[in-house]
């Protein structure tokens, strides 16, 4: 158990490294970042010596670990190695890394259906699951990011949604209606967004709204903006194709059609691990994947067409 756990934290260590932050580590791996900081921290302890150390470029080795960072990127790039060769003998798990809103919002909602009729596939999404997270690289990646990184699976379209409590709020006495006041709520950009969308853009195309547009909450992801958002805390642009449990329930309304949204500037990207490729049960699961992605992505370009 002991060496299980030091070759985690040295697999959070390297890869922080690598990316120069815990944040970008934390994606990579698909755990939060104080999870990272507990894992670097832990085997400092047991070392009693610092290995990071904040430079201007992001993280920086220590002397210490300078002097053994060749042999530890050589280590697991061939840990690396190992997996794709042998892949442990386990054919029926399925590790995956996600983005978190998609994963929570779009995907696992989803992935009931897979596992009725695939019960002897198992998972482990982001660290969690019916197995636990192994070290290398895991099966395949959904990201939210730029085409060309991998197969892209669907673009998401940007609408404000808001409890029904709070859309009477917006209503004046003329009958039409505006976000002059209203409170907003926002989302921090995250890594790899360098093109982050939100009431600013969705503004500046379709109006209601002049001054105060960049004022509110920001929430570090869309979970907890949305669960705000139920709680009639105030509007938020979020991705459609992440509220629609929210939308068929009622919990959430858009009030204005979904031809007034606009198109996520970056989509979300599958990439798929060498050592799967030839397994047929993550074979099944990536058509599964693209198959529902698919009809998200009809669903969205209809709904953007849409006259009503």
């Amino acid at each position: 158990m002991v060496v299980v756990s030091h070759l985690k934290a040295l697999q959070a260590l390297e890869m922080a490294i690598r990316v120069g932050s815990l944040k970008g580590a934390a994606d990579e791996l698909g755990i939060t970042p104080a999870a990272v900081g507990q894992r670097i921290r832990s085997l400092e302890d047991f070392l009693e010596t610092d290995l990071l150390m904040r430079g201007r470029s992001g993280l920086q080795p220590t002397a210490d670990l300078r002097r053994t960072l060749s042999d530890l990127r050589m280590a697991f790039a061939a840990l690396d190695r190992v997996t794709e060769q042998l892949d442990f003998q386990r054919v029926t798990e399925i590790h995956i890394v996600a983005d978190g809103d998609w994963s929570e919002l779009w995907f696992l909602p989803r992935l009931e259906k897979f596992r009725k009729q695939n019960q002897n596939i198992l998972f482990c999404i982001n660290g969690s699951g019916d197995v636990p997270m192994r070290l290398g690289a895991p099966d395949c990646r959904i990201e939210y990011s730029e085409i060309g990184k991998g197969e892209v699976l669907f673009r998401d379209r940007l609408l404000p949604v808001v409890s029904q409590d709070n859309v009477y709020r917006m209503a004046e006495d003329d009958g039409s209606i505006t976000l002059e006041g209203m409170p907003l709520l926002h989302l921090e950009p995250q890594r790899d967004d360098p093109m982050h969308s939100g009431w600013i853009d969705w503004v500046e195309e379709f109006g209601y709204r002049t001054v105060g547009v960049d004022r509110g909450v920001h929430y570090r992801n869309a979970r907890l903006a949305l669960e705000a958002a139920r709680k009639a805390v105030g509007f938020l642009v979020c991705g459609l194709s992440l509220v629609e449990n929210d939308l068929s329930n009622g919990s959430l309304v858009h009030p204005f059609p979904i031809k007034d949204s606009i198109q996520a500037p970056l989509p979300y990207v599958l990439t798929v691990s060498s050592h799967g490729t030839i397994r047929p049960q993550l074979q099944r699961f990536c058509d599964w994947l693209r198959s529902e992605a698919e009809q998200t992505r009809i669903s969205l370009e209809a709904a953007a067409s849409s006259s009503d």
